[in-house]
């Protein structure tokens, strides 16, 4: 974890760097570009195919991704009933009450949280494509926060973050990023571009969960 924690440290300070050349507000926190710095697959999207499952609940994304993690380390994926009511009765980290309620999104960092329960460690990072395909290739599990209307190519409400999905692979021969997305029919191992998924996911400052 070292070099890992190393790379991302250098990734942040070399963002702040460029921020303070450029001088516009939030840079500080923005991943380097991506480089393409190591071409063919990254990943195992078919080995990660089968815990992708549908979500039934409206705001139960996070959830499900974190379900979907779960499934990958350990073999069993708790169903999402099971998983949206422990999120119920477990605190969030970052406001008063539980983590989950049926009614608003779950906040970033209390993915977090919620995998600690089930005894997976994790990390929330600002990330980039290049670091996402390093942690795919040590087996390391990323969810990130994503519009979902430009994930889908849906010309309605693509500004804000408001979707979790778990990537799975990473192909640069293809310029392709698998992913499981419990929010739509198609979701198991759904393909994009790795243009419409850098367009997704800059909403969210490339906000990433990332196990250890």
């Amino acid at each position: 974890m070292t070099n890992v924690l190393s790379i991302r440290l250098a990734a942040a300070l070399s963002a702040a760097a460029a921020a303070s050349v450029v001088g516009f507000a939030g840079a500080a926190h923005a991943a380097p570009s991506y480089t393409n710095s190591q071409a063919g697959m990254h990943g195992d999207p078919a080995a990660a195919a089968p815990f992708w499952h549908l979500q039934i609940a409206q705001y139960s994304c996070g959830e499900m991704a974190v379900a979907d993690v779960i499934g990958q380390l350990t073999g069993h994926e708790p169903s999402e009933e099971e998983i949206t009511t422990t999120a119920e009765h477990t605190p969030s980290d970052r406001h008063p009450g539980p983590i989950y309620t049926p009614t608003s999104r779950t906040s970033n960092d209390d993915l977090v949280v919620l995998l600690a329960h089930y005894g997976i460690q994790a990390g929330a990072f600002h990330s980039n494509l290049d670091l996402i395909e390093q942690d795919l290739d040590h087996g390391r599990k990323p969810i990130v926060g994503v519009n979902d209307k430009t994930l889908w190519n849906q010309s309605s409400n693509r500004g804000p973050e408001n979707h979790f999905v778990v990537v799975t692979g990473v192909d640069t021969n293809a310029d392709v990023v698998h992913v499981n997305d419990s929010g739509t029919m198609s979701g198991r191992d759904e393909q994009v571009s790795i243009a419409t998924f850098e367009a997704a996911w800059v909403v969210s400052d490339h906000f990433a969960v990332v196990t250890k």
